[in-house]
């Protein structure tokens, strides 16, 4: 079984967030980047995979060169080796295209992704890589299991838990639940030594579209100064409650 992994090169959350050009771009100084943790899920289910049932992992990622050091972590993960298209990831239409090329030429039998990635949380891509390539698609995935050319999953819905069944091709969008936090693997020495061995591939991009364009971003306003007030005081925690905040 080969397996694709897409990868999304995202801010730590713990990063400060700020933009420039007139809040039409983001700043990218000072921001410590990684696996988005969507994705994070999907690749660490796609290293189970492996080494259960022998599979060969596959990452991509669409960027810079400075999303290399994000793709060299996902080898010391396990992945066998990586491929970057050498494009700057304008939107979800753009990025899925450009995925869907490289699945077209690996003849892979599974991608896995996130349902979505934390910068942008858009959403787009593991629908629009379905549709593009016509296979089946499976979002909010918190269980797979895979048997010959049989799928069986589990996605989250709303009050519950579905299951489904499916062959393969398919799209799986994963989340957590996909595998436990507890089980996300932590690249050792010895998966950082391999890594740098394991084979990274920069392709060209093809020529695509892109359907959105960014017009500006907006900070969330600052949260207003905490006012205390005495426990035993219930006669002014009322009345900030009411003619204040109202909320009562």
């Amino acid at each position: 079984m080969k397996i694709l992994v897409c990868i999304s090169h995202v801010p730590d959350t713990t990063s400060k967030i700020n933009f420039t050009s007139d809040s039409t771009e983001f700043d990218t100084n000072g921001v410590q980047f990684v696996i988005n943790p969507y994705d994070e899920f999907a690749l660490t289910r796609a290293i189970w995979f492996q080494e259960k049932q022998g599979a060969t992992v596959t990452v991509v990622n669409v960027g810079d060169a400075t999303t290399e050091p994000t793709l060299r972590k996902a080898l010391a993960i396990g992945a066998d080796e990586a491929i970057r298209i050498d494009a700057k990831p304008t939107d979800g239409f753009y990025v899925a295209q450009q995925i869907a090329e490289v699945y077209r030429n690996g003849e892979y039998d599974l991608i896995l992704t996130g349902k979505e990635s934390i910068d942008y949380n858009g959403g787009m891509v593991p629908g629009l890589l379905a549709s593009f390539l016509d296979i089946d698609y499976i979002n909010a995935c918190i269980g797979l299991e895979i048997e010959g050319n049989t799928v069986s999953a589990s996605r989250e819905i709303d009050g519950g838990t579905e299951k489904l069944s499916a062959t393969l091709p398919i799209v799986i969008a994963g989340q957590k639940g996909l595998v436990e936090e507890k089980d996300l693997k932590i690249p050792n020495m010895r998966g950082i030594m391999m890594a740098r061995k394991k084979p990274l591939t920069v392709v060209p991009a093809i020529e695509s579209t892109t359907t959105t364009q960014i017009t500006n971003f907006e900070k969330n306003a600052e949260k207003s100064a905490c006012k205390m007030v005495d426990a035993n005081n219930l006669d002014e925690l009322i009345n900030l409650l009411h003619n204040e905040a109202k909320v009562i």
